[in-house]
């Protein structure tokens, strides 16, 4: 396909709740253009955007997948994005380089979870959406109350362009509210059909329609708004003229109703697309940070090159690829560019047009369209791309926090190495999904956006990276302490036959205040112990807090008072004081009524306020503390503090509660004493265990 003008440019995501339809309506697009010539289908595997081994076996998206085709003139970039909440980062990479949106909504499940997620989403970013209600070739389909529902739920004016005739499974006829006409389909997935006159019994509807049409394009233009009020009325070539005034300003969401998977109503959308949604020209300008951190508009239609890369993958039949689109100048084969975010040079390989896993070659790229390299260097999700001379960085994407967490467990010793390549590329890929190694747990930590989200982590590693693991529950990183003061004396001596060792240590403890951390101190007098030995002292104590004493966690918040001792002569020696001082610290806590202190989580969580109860009830279960609770839009917002042993799976449990409409986030805190009861199982389950 050869390069395309910016005007003549779509670049769109498909969004909406998982089974709504999206990859199956970018497959009708693709067919009713010409650019497949059967639609594939989620059960058999092999539609263009589903491709990965990953999606097949899981039957979802779960990558957003890029694709074009051509439609009256225009190229249209299609970005298939996931539906489930646990690839979020996938379908906000392509909101960051889209100019609007097509959202599917299910003909008869209607507002769902993910439709609820997403229009938060594209609302927050101010992109304009089209809505498709598709699978109206289904059972117990209910367009216009989905309409309704959309309108009150949305508080937006939702406007049907196209109505279905006769939804249900034999459905076969789409009303075109624009050109006042019937389309009459066969329903074999190619897109045919045959126009006939508007029925009589739907003028009324599709003229109340048009009113309606007439008036909310008038609403984005002053001169026709000024117009309408004088005369009453818009020419059919005004109301058209103006609509993609309308998209941009999203004085009303057009509504159009489809069954994608046999293709019909959407060429009509298609239509709608082509002629009437923003270009990147329409768009115009992008904000970007120059290297002082100032802040400047760039025009699409300036001449040096400035690309986002909103996607990396590693692809076994291609190698790593960088997904990208050009927001100003054209990007060529050969070309240097500066990978603005990491300070590098990246010179620009082979360019490749993408349909699914399907590749077609370039030259060139010009302002506005999408496109992927092939093996950079350097370059990673959220990076930005620009000409060395001006230097300049786009915004990133706004990824939010993971919010569940798991640990991996290695079946093989040895492939240590291995899992963390493994774990880095995934990252990079995929920046909602974090790992960490904790040295003081022995483990490696994984965090994401949902159970799925890491299961599916867990599978890359073994079928990419030839990596065995086990997604286990994550250890709790306790602590020690001491309830009261103590003193404890210790002698350590050792006689084999050669040079012995000796040492003898005093030392007082007692409680200090929380996140103090061991606060060591000498009040030593006289001349019973050379000061030469406080600091093998202090290491002897610094070893045994990182040990532990009651259950191998680390002991805080102890004040230690080295005051008195005895040494030898000659067997006194830096050992000697070091293990001295372990064991006679150790003696102490044990003395001083030891406890465990455990991690306690800050929550914010986001329901609807008919599941405020549960969740609250659910908080109460797990040991937690409201703090308090806060209105945001039709939401409430409960603040609370909850122990982490609690909160394992805690965003699975939150999803149940409240039928997916509930969303959370939890930060660290403070630690506190731990129940004895539990305390006590803690402790007992530490001596069965061998990581420490």
């Amino acid at each position: 396909m050869s390069e395309f003008e910016a005007s003549k440019i779509r670049n769109f995501a498909l969004v909406g709740h998982g089974s709504s339809g999206k990859t199956i309506l970018a497959e009708s697009m693709l067919a009713c253009s010409g650019a497949i010539s059967r639609l594939g289908t989620i059960v058999d595997g092999n539609t263009v955007s589903d491709y990965h081994e990953d999606e097949q076996q899981h039957q979802i998206s779960i990558h957003t997948t890029p694709m074009f085709t051509k439609w009256k003139s225009c190229k249209l970039n299609i970005l298939d994005a996931p539906g489930y909440a646990d690839f979020i980062g996938e379908t906000l990479s392509a909101l960051r380089v889209t100019d609007f949106v097509v959202l599917t909504v299910h003909g008869a499940h209607g507002i769902e979870l993910g439709t609820e997620q997403i229009w938060e989403r594209i609302n927050d970013m101010g992109i304009p959406p089209i809505v498709v209600i598709n699978v109206l070739d289904s059972e117990y389909v209910k367009f216009d109350q989905i309409v309704n529902n959309l309108s009150e739920s949305f508080d937006k004016r939702f406007l049907p362009i196209t109505l279905p005739a006769n939804p249900g499974p034999e459905f076969d006829g789409v009303i075109d509210v624009l050109n006042r006409k019937l389309h009459r389909y066969q329903t074999d997935g190619k897109g045919s059909f045959k126009s006939e006159e508007l029925p009589s019994e739907w003028q009324d509807r599709v003229d109340e329609l048009f009113q309606q049409l007439m008036e909310n394009v008038a609403e984005s233009d002053d001169q026709l708004l000024e117009k309408f009020f004088e005369e009453g009325e818009l020419s059919n070539d005004e109301i058209l003229d103006g609509l993609n005034g309308a998209m941009q300003q999203q004085t009303f969401v057009p509504v159009f109703a489809a069954a994608s998977a046999i293709s019909v109503g959407v060429p009509q959308l298609m239509d709608f697309i082509a002629g009437y949604t923003p270009s990147p020209l329409d768009v115009g300008k992008s904000e970007a940070i120059r290297s002082d951190d100032t802040k400047v508009e760039i025009s699409i239609e300036e001449s040096s090159p400035l690309l986002s890369v909103f996607k990396t993958l590693s692809e076994a039949h291609v190698g790593d690829l960088s997904f990208f689109r050009v927001f100003s100048g054209s990007i060529e084969t050969g070309m240097d560019l500066q990978n603005t975010n990491r300070n590098q040079q990246e010179r620009v390989g082979q360019i490749f047009q993408m349909n699914g896993k399907e590749r077609n070659q370039v030259k060139s790229i010009g302002p506005g369209d999408i496109a992927a390299f092939v093996k950079l260097k350097n370059t990673h999700t959220g990076d930005t791309l620009s000409d060395p001379k001006t230097n300049l960085k786009l915004p990133g994407i706004d990824f939010p926090a993971p919010n569940l967490s798991g640990a991996l467990k290695l079946n093989s010793k040895g492939e240590e190495e291995k899992m963390s390549t493994g774990l880095y590329t995934l990252h990079e890929e995929d920046p909602t999904f974090i790992f960490q190694g904790d040295p003081e747990l022995h483990q490696t930590l994984i965090f994401g956006q949902g159970e799925l989200h890491l299961k599916i982590i867990s599978e890359r590693l073994k079928d990419r990276f030839h990596v065995e693991v086990d997604l286990v529950q994550p250890r709790i990183p306790y602590r020690e302490t001491i309830r009261r003061n103590g003193e404890s004396k210790y002698r350590h001596k050792k006689q084999s036959g050669g040079a012995g060792q000796f040492a003898e240590v005093w030392m007082r403890l007692e409680p200090a205040p929380r996140d103090s951390g061991i606060d060591f101190q000498q009040s030593l007098v006289g001349q019973n112990v050379d000061r030469v030995f406080v600091p093998s002292v202090e290491k002897g104590v610094t070893a045994a807090t990182s040990e532990g004493v009651v259950a191998g966690y680390r002991v805080v918040d102890v004040k230690v008072d080295f005051y008195d001792g005895k040494q030898h002569p000659v067997d006194s020696k830096d050992v000697a004081f070091q293990i001295a001082g372990k064991q006679a610290f150790r003696q102490g806590i044990l003395e001083c009524d030891p406890c465990l202190l455990e991690p306690v989580y800050n929550l914010e969580i986001k329901v609807p306020e008919d599941y405020m109860g549960d969740v609250m009830g659910d908080i109460s279960g797990r040991r937690g503390k409201i703090l308090g609770m806060d209105a945001v839009g039709k939401k409430q917002v409960i603040r609370a503090q909850v122990p982490q042993r609690e909160l394992y799976g805690y965003a699975t449990t939150l999803r149940s509660i409240t039928g997916g409409r509930g969303w959370h986030q939890e930060t660290f805190n403070h630690y506190e004493e731990m129940p004895r009861d539990l305390e006590k199982k803690v402790i007992d389950d530490s001596k069965s265990e061998d990581w420490h």
